[in-house]
């Protein structure tokens, strides 16, 4: 089978992934020169934690063991076990924890309530005001801003895998083959339309005007090196508002007695905070839905997120190093994992994963690739 992937960002590349290894030949085209959207603008997180249960945390799982075998592979994505930490500050915080420990799920995600003096064992780094923390011992990560460099050296490796950049797709050509602007024909069996956030242009003109996804839009920064190990990623509890595993009466009492800060709230903030390879801390983010979006970044959540990440540190931020917004695809339904859909005979739009992109590709590319029988 010859199969055509549209977009290089994480999703893409992914598609790209489980073509190869199952012995097909795939022709890889991206617009740009490299991908440049949402799976380059995020934490590297394989966060685990936060997800649904059911099908998005069985996703998420296989996703995250999928991560680590290809990381054993492929050095370069920077795979990391490190699990994470949701540090609480009060009881009413707290209960929210305790709450998501009695899920059904709790021991599949590796969670466990550690006391400020555990938390700290765990991540000395934290030397803070907190009163508690939830761990979460499935969540990994790896390097965002270079696992698709990555995997794409890896890919090149096979005689079946073809990389064209700098060429947009501008129409479909019969079943299973596209025409760049080029002019150039590439033709295959199937074609994976995995665009990210660009749902315009040969997108809409193929799933027309009510596709059933929207872009949202975040604000993040990255520190110069902190100087020491940040041996986890680490969440706040506004993290608890904003991810399906931890709703219950515990946070229903949470949002009732207990407002986020108004910058938090004016941009539906919660931290999240990985550190990077090179020692830096990346850290967010906002969350933005209405268009047209901002066209330049704001400096409020930046002071929010710098006091709170102070707060747990006991210490000041290094300085900061850049500051981004980025744009992602989320499926209006935010229950579902993915929009999969077959546009046209042997053309498939793979997209909207929200902000678990990064963390489920490799299992939503794996079931594309199952329900296509490649």
């Amino acid at each position: 089978m010859r199969v055509i992937v549209v977009g290089a960002g994480v999703v893409g590349t992914m598609h790209a992934w489980h073509a190869v290894e199952r012995g097909h030949e795939v022709v890889q085209i991206e617009r740009e020169s490299e991908a440049r959207g949402a799976s380059l603008r995020n934490f590297g997180q394989i966060w685990v934690s936060g997800r649904a249960g059911g099908e998005e945390l069985d996703t998420a799982l296989r996703a995250r063991e999928l991560w680590e075998g290809i990381g054993e592979r492929v050095p370069g994505l920077g795979f990391r076990a490190i699990g994470s930490l949701t540090l609480v500050r009060n009881a009413r915080e707290r209960a929210v924890a305790e709450a998501a420990l009695a899920r059904p799920d709790a021991a599949a995600r590796g969670y466990k309530l550690l006391s400020a003096d555990e938390a700290r064992e765990v991540n000395p780094a934290l030397r803070g005001e907190f009163s508690a923390a939830l761990w979460c011992e499935r969540d990994a990560a790896v390097e965002p801003r270079t696992a698709q460099l990555r995997l794409r050296e890896a890919l090149l490796k096979s005689p079946r895998y073809t990389f064209l950049p700098g060429r947009e797709v501008r129409e479909v050509v019969g079943t299973g083959s596209v025409r760049d602007d080029h002019g150039d024909v590439h033709t295959g069996d199937v074609v994976v339309l995995a665009t990210g956030a660009w749902l315009g242009g040969l997108v809409r003109e193929l799933a027309g005007p009510d596709l059933p996804v929207r872009r949202v839009r975040l604000q993040m920064m990255q520190t110069e090196p902190l100087g020491e190990t940040l041996t986890t990623s680490v969440a706040d509890a506004d993290s608890f508002r904003y991810y399906p595993a931890y709703k219950s009466d515990a946070l229903d009492a949470l949002n009732a007695g207990q407002a986020q800060t108004p910058t938090a709230a004016a941009h539906k903030m919660q931290l999240l905070m990985v550190q990077r390879a090179d020692g830096g801390l990346t850290i967010g983010d906002t969350h933005e839905y209405e268009h047209p979006f901002a066209f330049d970044t704001l400096e409020d959540p930046y002071e929010h997120l710098t006091e709170v990440v102070e707060g747990f540190l006991g210490r000041p931020l290094p300085k900061i190093r850049r500051r981004w917004a980025g744009v992602y695809a989320q499926c209006v339904d935010t229950s579902r994992v993915v929009h999969r859909q077959e546009l046209r005979p042997g053309v498939w739009l793979v997209t909207g994963p929200g902000g678990r992109g990064m963390t489920c590709s490799p299992a939503i590319a794996e079931k594309t690739a199952d329900q296509l029988g490649w």
